[in-house]
């Protein structure tokens, strides 16, 4: 089985201080996206540029204790694209640290493996406005993507997809993460037929859960010990690796962030 994790760190030298790097240990994964690193390269000491067994490579933000994405292999890949590059013409978001893509292509076959930090909204309007031209982007460069190689993205895409992603949906239709148009979006993204056509791998293996399928807890109003959660935290993949997963779970014995990983072992071979 080839172990993919997706984990939102909220800071990589918080979460290192909370029990991390022996975690990823144990775990044995051979890859992990994680996201929210709030480091600059400077930053990253040995034990955090590579982790249990796992080459790390990282896109950092410009801005100081702000989002940055990285992926950590045990695999050798055949090519690292830090940031979105041409896709991002104003380079607004290539700024601030939001995608890594690994690739391990060999003959007859291109694979890639993304860690992308999709921006919240919940702060300001401009923020919300900031996510939407976020999506207006993304979603173009994921379909072109799709057309040309397989691809799993795995990162935090602060949005909650149906009412049973979340504990207090109706309290949440106005607000960002569960808003209609964001919510729309997704709808897009997943549909085989009008839209872009990824799978939601947990919800493929999991489509009826509810309250176990939360990874994201407010720091506010015991949000956590009253499992009033969010999902969303998401692996993404193309038709032609989605059916490759096994099994999907999601950690919670101890916390690292404020996000919970997600854990997916795919029938895979690098």
């Amino acid at each position: 089985m080839f172990r993919l994790v997706s984990l939102n760190l909220n800071g990589i030298r918080s979460a290192a201080n909370k029990g991390l790097i022996p975690w990823a240990e144990e775990l044995a994964a051979d890859c992990m996206g994680v996201q929210e690193l709030k480091a600059q390269a400077a930053d990253m000491t040995p034990s955090l540029s590579a982790m249990a067994g796992m080459q790390g490579y990282f896109h950092h933000a410009e801005k100081k204790g702000y989002s940055g994405v990285g992926v950590y292999s045990k695999h050798e890949p055949s090519d690292v694209l830090i940031g979105l590059g041409t896709h991002d013409t104003t380079t607004e978001f290539d700024a601030e640290g939001r995608w890594v893509e690994v690739r391990f292509d060999k003959p007859g076959r291109k694979l890639s493996l993304i860690s992308c930090y999709f921006p919240s909204g919940s702060s300001s309007e401009d923020r919300q406005q900031a996510k939407f031209r976020f999506l207006g982007m993304i979603a173009p460069h994921l379909a072109r993507l799709k057309a040309e190689r397989e691809y799993i993205l795995v990162g935090d895409v602060n949005i909650a997809h149906h009412e049973k992603d979340l504990k207090n949906w109706k309290g949440n239709l106005k607000n960002s993460g569960f808003l209609p148009e964001e919510r729309a979006w997704m709808t897009t993204l997943l549909d085989p037929d009008q839209g872009i056509g990824l799978v939601d791998v947990y919800r493929q293996l999991h489509p009826d859960t509810t309250d176990e399928c939360y990874t994201w807890w407010s720091n506010r109003g015991q949000a956590r010990a009253k499992n009033v959660g969010w999902r969303i935290d998401y692996h993404l993949a193309t038709p032609g690796l989605a059916p490759l997963a096994r099994q999907a779970s999601i950690y919670k014995t101890t916390w690292f962030s404020d996000h919970a990983p997600l854990i997916v072992d795919y029938d895979l071979t690098l």
